[in-house]
């Protein structure tokens, strides 16, 4: 049986670097350019039938593909499972809503203000809970995830349960207006911060962290026996997985202009999780991939009501069943017997 991925593997390990930039220029230009696809009669299939095809490519398609890269930092590269995810992306949403609503600072001077209180609060959460590992530390996840959102529930100065309103939208930079008729614009800063993200990952995997979150995956113990600083790098991956979820949180409440308690459930961080999973844990392209397909389907199908979350569960399972590793699931490395015997063949 032919395997794609492996095919497309070796074909992209041939290219040479321009070939390489090319393409991802390319990619590239072919997502920006994906708030018209429904305008064409061929492509109108994409259109939702409830919520406008650029208003889901914002959310949940975008976000889930911000935040399921972020996640996976946490769950892909360090191997630890965290369940309270939407906490840090609900942070981030209510430093938007309470600093734009009653300062008069905008949003982009508020974003890396949302992202620094994100990433305090999971040194926070981390500094005391990493310590725990696997269901352990799940649960204290899970439950500092509740804590948040309860917080937020029953303190009626930042809105209680009726949240909070009139949050305003970002200036217009270099002439492109953001606003709730203008959801491409919104699509395409949820854009560039999908590709920062990406940047960053792909730059820290190569270098020293990038090997501590993967000694730390493969085997913590082993990984703190060999002089790696597994609380350290815990806490680094933690901290960095808890920025992009806090910056995924103040674009959101910048474009919906009101946020409540009920938009941070738990069911996102499964949701968010269920992307990981789902795409490939630890494979930043499967991690989009997956991201995309389950933020899209849910909206595809809404039109069949209650029977869509149905269908969405028959299709996890039936996937899973087939990809039990994800779409694209994560590279594994060749057995060193192997290289051993073609460098023993060579040699001969």
């Amino acid at each position: 049986m032919i395997n794609l991925r492996d095919k497309g593997a070796s074909a992209w390990a041939g290219w040479n670097k321009p070939q390489r930039s090319i393409f991802a220029v390319l990619a590239i230009a072919a997502a920006a350019l994906l708030p018209f696809a429904g305008n064409f009669s061929f492509t109108s299939i994409l259109n939702t039938p409830i919520s406008s095809y650029a208003d889901v490519l914002v959310y949940p398609v975008g976000m889930f593909v911000l935040m399921a890269l972020g996640l996976n930092i946490v769950v892909g590269k360090s191997g630890m499972l965290d369940l309270g995810y939407v906490a840090f992306f609900a942070i981030g949403a209510y430093t938007m809503a309470i600093l734009g609503t009653h300062t008069s600072l905008n949003t982009w001077e508020i974003l890396p203000i949302g992202i620094a209180f994100a990433m305090i609060a999971g040194v926070l959460l981390g500094i005391p809970s990493l310590r725990l590992r696997g269901d352990y530390l799940a649960i204290v996840t899970l439950g500092f995830g509740e804590i948040v959102r309860i917080i937020a529930l029953n303190t009626m100065k930042i809105g209680g349960p009726n949240g909070i309103a009139n949050i305003p939208n970002p200036p217009s930079v270099f002439g492109i207006d953001f606003n709730i008729m203008t959801p491409n614009s919104f699509y395409w800063l949820v854009l560039v911060l999908i590709l920062l993200t990406i940047w960053m990952i792909r730059r820290l995997s190569v270098r020293r962290p990038g090997r501590a979150w993967e000694a730390i995956r493969q085997d913590e113990d082993a990984a703190e026996l060999m002089g790696v600083r597994t609380l350290r790098y815990k806490i680094w991956s933690f901290v960095l997985g808890a920025g992009v979820g806090g910056a995924a949180g103040v674009v959101y409440a910048s474009k919906a202009i009101y946020i409540s308690p009920d938009a941070f459930t738990f069911n996102i961080s499964v949701l968010i999780l269920s992307c990981v999973v789902f795409g490939g844990i630890g494979n930043i392209w499967g991690v989009v991939l997956g991201g995309v397909f389950l933020a899209y389907l849910p909206e595809r199908i809404r039109f069949i009501s209650n029977a869509r979350q149905l269908v969405f569960g028959l299709t996890l399972i039936i996937i899973m069943n087939f990809r039990p590793d994800g779409i694209l699931p994560r590279k594994k490395r060749e057995k060193p017997l192997k290289s051993q015997e073609k460098s023993g063949a060579a040699n001969v």
